[in-house]
Formats: C-alpha cells, structure tokens, sequence
C-alpha cells in the first residue's frame, strides 16, 4: 500500500471513527445495491493500553486503559466487484457502530464502490465534523477569560488595605 493509500484509508478511518452511530445507520440504510454482510470478527469490546508522552516527545509511560470496539466485515454481492474486507475500531463500546465502520471501510477498498463511498459517506461526514468542531470551538472561545485584564484591573489596590 503506497503513502497515498494509506492516507486516504487513514482519512476515512477517522471519519468513520468520529461519526454518530444513527448517521451511519442512515448512510447505510440508503445505500443503492447493498451486499451481503458477515462478519468475521466482532463487532466486540475490549481494552487497549494509552500511552503518553513526557513533553510529547519524551519518555513513554502508560497514561490509563480505554474502551475500544472492534469489527472485520467481510461483503459479498451487490454491485461488489468481488469480496471485500473492512476492519474498524472505535473509541467506546458501541458494536453498532463498529460494524457500520467496518462495511463503509469494505465499500471504500472496492474499485466499483468506493468514489461513491468517498463522495456519499466520507466527505459528508467530514464536513459535518469540521462543523461541529468549529462550534465547539466558538463555544470554548465565548468563554475565554483574559487573565491579564483581570490583573490589570485590579492592580491599583485597595487603600483601605494599606492601613
């Protein structure tokens, strides 16, 4: 796999990963032609290791355990042009959501499926992140305290303090 694939198989990974569990279900729902789904593996929880570190480039050290869901689906049928195979893993322990990662990933590595996969699933659910990302940080922003107005305004002191 060449520095381009990954990427772009990096790229939809993480917006499958980020998306809402109803949305996929829905992209799922509408999608045209839909093969057969087996799963091979999962979709099951489990735990994984988080490792930090020391100053972001430091020393590693072992930061806490997260829950993670995992699935490989494997599709077959529909406009497939043969069997395809897609894995997720997700933050949290939704075995739905897994598995609907699991079958957009198998779409996403078939010639046949994936422009329509990449045009209908990934870049919606990209834009809808950017979105919902750029309101969080409105939000944060609204409520950012500028300490140094704060210290400026009270460095005149009280007199009454002085006696």
């Amino acid at each position: 796999m060449n520095d381009t694939a990954t990427a772009h198989r990096r790229r939809a990974a993480r917006a499958l990963a980020l998306a809402d569990t109803a949305r996929l279900a829905d992209l799922w729902a509408a999608w045209p032609d839909a093969p057969e789904v087996e799963y091979l593996r999962g979709p099951e929880a489990g735990l994984v290791m988080v490792q930090g570190r020391i100053g972001g480039s430091g020393d590693r050290f072992n930061l806490g355990e997260a829950t993670v869901t995992r699935a490989t689906a494997l599709l077959h049928g529909g406009a497939l042009g043969a069997e395809r195979l897609g894995t997720s893993y997700v933050l949290g322990s939704d075995p739905a959501h897994a598995g609907l990662a699991a079958i957009f990933d198998a779409l996403l590595t078939d010639p046949a499926t994936a422009p329509q996969a990449l045009s209908e699933v990934i870049e919606p659910l990209e834009r809808e992140q950017a979105h919902r990302d750029d309101r969080a940080r409105a939000e944060a922003h609204a409520t950012q305290v500028n300490f140094f107005t704060v210290a400026r305004e009270n460095l005149g002191g009280d007199e009454e303090d002085d006696e």
